[in-house]
């Protein structure tokens, strides 16, 4: 993902079309020179509808568009005639998209499904023509309902990706190098702190043809749940996915201790995240002897699945992919 293409949060307004008004119309015709009521109900204002793209994976498409407008309704004609309604306003949306009122911070709706709608603005309702006021006192109405008008509302849609693993680590702690070398995915690799800016997501391709999607979430440091480092801009994405793999390197000063500090943030941003399996791989482990790899294997936080891998010479990855397959499908 090209770090000027991922976008995750849009801010807009939103405005739904008002109803229109309601007909005061009598029949009038060559024989019936004083006809009953005949006016027709007007039309419902557009929606702002949110529909779920499964091919979609950014916001980028939406970062500019700062008002959506709807069409309002027709008013009624005489005859009966309902007026057209107005058109409604469809915003694709990748899946994993949440939509909340900028206002109040309510959570509308979230989009997970290929195709799935919600209608995130509800348009105006038309107003009754004449013809619904007519009773054995008043034969004669001459007045019909206004529609409805409008409802305008700031809205901010927030994407959480997707993924069936998601990668959590320090900056500069081998996520994207792993990513790199068991998938498709080309993330920006460097060695120096905060190379990720943005997610990244690959297909790791497993045996027999199958796969499984991994994220590779910019680093996390001490105190990113209070919005330190890239904070809670990226925290979100952990949400979403269904085992959580720590990333440590072989030469941290305490593997424990950093697997507790990225477990503590963790808790302070969503305590539920700790409900999901976890894994935990050594990365950079071409270091090791197997002397050392014996004397770090005791430093090691306690029923944690763990590995000792190296993206760099392949070591141990297939045994990584067999234990996350394995945890998928338990």
């Amino acid at each position: 993902m090209a770090d000027s293409n991922f976008i995750d949060y849009v801010k807009f307004c939103s405005r739904s079309g008002a109803g229109g008004a309601g007909s005061v119309h009598f029949r009038r015709e060559k024989h019936v020179p004083k006809g009953g009521p005949d006016g027709g109900d007007g039309g419902r204002g557009g929606h702002v509808i949110l529909r779920g793209n499964a091919q979609l994976w950014t916001l980028l498409h939406l970062k500019y568009k700062k008002h959506v407008i709807a069409e309002p309704g027709r008013g009624g004609e005489g005859g009966r005639r309902k007026g057209a309604e107005g058109q409604d306003v469809i915003l694709e949306v990748p899946l994993g998209t949440v939509a909340r009122v900028a206002e109040t911070g309510e959570q509308r709706c979230e989009i997970t499904d290929d195709g799935q709608e919600f209608v995130l603005t509800r348009g105006g309702r038309g107003g009754m023509g004449n013809d619904h006021f007519k009773t054995a006192t008043n034969q004669a109405p001459h007045f019909a309902q206004p529609g409805e008008p409008g409802v305008e509302e700031w809205i901010i849609l927030e994407l959480k990706l997707l993924a069936d693993v998601g990668l959590v680590g320090f900056p500069n702690a081998g996520k994207s190098t792993l990513l790199a070398s068991i998938s498709a995915a080309k993330p920006e690799i460097g060695d120096y702190p905060f190379t990720t800016l943005v997610p990244n997501l690959g297909v790791v391709g497993y045996r027999n043809d199958r796969s499984f999607v991994m994220a590779d979430i910019p680093g996390i440091i001490e105190g990113a749940s209070e919005g330190r480092g890239l904070g809670l801009r990226f925290l979100r994405h952990i949400e979403r996915n269904s085992i959580l793999l720590f990333v440590i390197p072989a030469d941290a000063d305490n593997i424990s201790t950093q697997f507790g500090i990225l477990t503590e943030e963790l808790r302070k941003f969503n305590p539920e995240l700790l409900d999901k399996q976890r894994l935990l791989a050594i990365s950079k482990s071409d270091l090791l002897d197997e002397e050392l790899t014996t004397a770090l294997t005791k430093e090691l936080p306690e029923g944690i699945p763990y590995v000792f891998i190296s993206a760099i010479t392949g070591k141990n990855l297939d045994r990584l992919k067999d234990m996350i397959w394995q945890r998928l499908h338990e």
